[in-house]
């Protein structure tokens, strides 16, 4: 494989943040740093994006109650994955600490919605691996906060209340995967084309949701979505989606497609939403 590191990637463009979309993405695993295709959609993405001051970034690898922020001082990153290569373990990703950001989140959230400090926590392969993609610098400051549980509408409340942080320059991110279903793509792993048909048919569904605004069918995706279980044995990687609608401007307003498509079975489908 190639070495993610030396991969070309467009620089970011220049242009002064303003007001920011939310974006849900997904993230892969360490080997999206190796798929040229990936990399160059996730690259040029960022590249038509006003250059954020900052970004505050929710991923499906971190769920904890109370909700938590991650550290804003310099700590190593979360290698929450198995089995890979000692290169993908090496990998650094150094952006800056965001404490002005952590003490802006503390003050939008409500008393009832308390939140922790974890000075220790570094940022998860949810958040780095698409950083490293996207902003492969790493000279904005970063910040991650936790998801205190998996409730679609508690996430998408919790998203309303970070919607202000856009107008600031904040580009606020959702880190999941729009399929997930790891236990049965096995197959896809060995080599087989195409994707199978629970994830072809969920990502079709919520495509349609999303384009069609429909926020309560999205909110009962376990009931309503085909594919289920099989897209989302466990539902964290679908989560973080939610929390990017509530911080749209216009959650029901149809978001714009970045990437599509399926990689080892699963659906790429990223979006952002203003």
């Amino acid at each position: 494989m190639p070495d993610p590191i030396a991969a070309p990637i467009p620089e970011p463009a220049s242009r002064d943040a303003g007001s920011l979309p939310a974006l849900y993405l997904g993230h892969g695993a360490p080997p999206l740093l190796d798929d040229p295709l990936w990399m160059a959609q996730l690259a040029g993405w960022s590249a038509n994006l006003p250059r954020p001051k900052q970004i505050l970034i929710v991923s499906a690898h971190w769920q904890t109650a109370p909700m938590a922020l991650s550290a804003t001082r310099p700590v190593p990153l979360v290698y929450d994955f198995y089995g890979f290569p000692q290169r993908y373990y090496d990998l650094q990703y150094a952006a800056p600490g965001a404490p002005e950001l952590a003490a802006t989140v503390k003050a939008l959230m409500p008393p009832s919605e308390p939140v922790i400090e974890r000075e220790s926590r570094g940022l998860d392969h949810g958040a780095w691996v698409p950083l490293m993609a996207m902003y492969p610098d790493a000279d904005i400051p970063v910040l991650q906060v936790s998801m205190p549980d998996l409730d679609p509408e508690h996430l998408f409340e919790i998203g309303k209340r970070l919607a202000p942080l856009r107008d600031d320059g904040t580009l606020i991110i959702g880190s999941g995967f729009m399929t997930h279903g790891l236990p049965f793509i096995g197959e896809y792993f060995a080599g087989k084309a195409g994707a199978p048909a629970w994830s072809v048919d969920f990502d079709r569904w919520a495509a349609e949701a999303l384009d069609a605004g429909d926020l309560d069918t999205l909110f009962a995706f376990r009931e309503k979505a085909p594919g289920m279980p099989y897209a989302h044995p466990t539902v964290e990687h679908f989560a973080p989606l939610f929390v990017t609608l509530g911080a749209a401007a216009q959650p029901d307003e149809k978001p714009k497609t970045a990437i599509d498509g399926f990689f080892i079975g699963l659906s790429k489908r990223s979006f952002e939403a203003t």
